[in-house]
Order: structure tokens, then C-alpha cells, then sequence
């Protein structure tokens, strides 16, 4: 299988874990497509979705499949997204599509989290993909700078403003050997809306894309 065959695959697989009358979670991406396009097979069953992006509510309406805003609902059943990176504790790196803050917040409503990912995101040390922080556009520089304090290379997302309305910088030249720790210090810098590590709240379930098929991690 090829890495969009690898996709496909997961997404399907991602639909067992859907019963009926569940409110689900959707996430942002190319991975969350494949999962949204395979969601509407099943729409009739499901009690609505909760979406991570504009992008995402907009392909779930297209589908059919209702959307509701996560302030109507009161827990998520489960949450079903993709990752720029995953170890093998489930931690997870994502922003790379710039949706981390309102997936991370559907993450934390959500009872269960399944991570849908090809084989080439599970890695032994997380950094390689650059980590996205969400940040309030006055305080750029001075997270900028606090970032290089702490080993990043930070480079400002030209042209790319959040569904928030806030910055993207993508931080280069991390080797992130306690993701734990980084994500706590990250938050406690001022300006900093979210961070990419999904460490504190991780995966509890990886579907990993292989050319031999959807190997499961818990």
C-alpha cells in the first residue's frame, strides 16, 4: 500500500470504534478526510460530530452528516484525528494542517481518543516534524524568542492565520525527549495559546497504516 492507500485504511479501520447514538469528534486533515468521507456510510447512526476546524464542519455538511457546536454537547464519545508525529506512549505532535488548539480542546472533552496515522508518523523521538504553537499575534517576537531560550529554531507561518484568528509558529530543532515536560512548559509562557504535543491528553488507541495491513497500538 501506498501512503494514501495506508490513509484510507486506517479511517476504515477508525470506523469500529463508532456505535450508534455517539456524539464523535472529528479532526483536521488529510487522514480525518479519508475518516469523514468513510463517516458518511454510517451517518444515520450516529447522534451528531463535533469538528475541529471550519474546514472539517464544511466537508461533515457536505456529506449530510450534522455538525453541532462543542458548547451544545456535554462529553464527546469519541475523537477520531490524525498526527504529524506519535511515539510508542501515544504522545502526539499535531498542528501541521494549524487546527491544534480546537483539537486539543476536543480531545480533552472526549471519553476516547483514536489516533489514524501511515506507519511514517510513529517515530522513537519526536522533533523532527517541527512543532506548531498557536500564538496571539502581539506576543510573536517575545514567544520567538523564549523558544529559542529553550532550543527552537522558530519560524513565523507566513500567510496562515488560525481559525482563531492568531499565528502559527512552526518551531524547527527539537529533539523532544520528555514531551510531558515541554508540553507544561510551553503553556506557562505567555502568548502561547497552544502547543502541538498532545502529551498530558494522549492517544488511547493508534491505528498505524503498514503495507501489511492496520496494526493497532494501545
Amino acid at each position: 500500500m501506498n501512503q494514501d492507500e495506508m490513509k484510507k485504511a486506517v479511517a476504515k479501520a477508525a470506523i469500529d470504534y463508532i456505535k450508534p447514538g455517539m456524539t464523535v469528534g472529528v479532526g483536521t486533515g488529510s487522514t480525518a478526510n479519508y475518516f469523514i468521507d468513510e463517516l458518511a456510510g454510517i451517518k444515520g447512526q450516529i447522534e451528531t460530530t463535533v469538528a475541529s476546524s471550519e474546514a472539517s464542519a464544511v466537508r461533515l455538511k457536505g456529506h449530510g452528516i450534522p455538525v453541532e457546536e462543542l458548547n451544545m454537547v456535554s462529553v464527546i464519545d469519541v475523537y477520531v484525528d490524525g498526527a504529524d508525529e506519535s511515539n510508542k506512549y501515544l504522545h502526539l505532535m499535531k498542528g501541521g494542517g494549524g487546527a491544534l488548539t480546537r483539537e486539543k480542546i476536543v480531545a480533552a472533552v472526549s471519553k476516547q481518543f483514536v489516533c489514524i496515522a501511515d506507519e511514517s508518523k510513529l517515530v522513537d523521538i519526536m522533533g523532527e516534524f517541527p512543532l506548531p504553537i498557536e500564538v496571539i499575534p502581539m506576543a510573536r517576537s517575545y514567544v520567538a524568542r523564549e523558544l529559542v531560550k529553550l532550543g527552537g529554531q522558530p519560524a513565523y507561518r507566513e500567510g496562515f492565520i488560525t481559525d482563531n484568528g492568531n499565528v502559527i509558529l512552526d518551531v524547527h530543532g527539537l529533539q523532544i525527549m520528555n514531551p510531558v515536560e515541554l508540553e507544561q512548559t510551553l503553556n506557562n509562557i505567555a502568548g502561547i495559546v497552544t502547543n502541538g504535543l498532545f502529551a498530558m491528553r494522549p492517544a488511547d488507541v493508534l491505528l498505524l497504516g503498514t503495507p501489511g495491513g492496520v496494526k493497532t497500538i494501545t
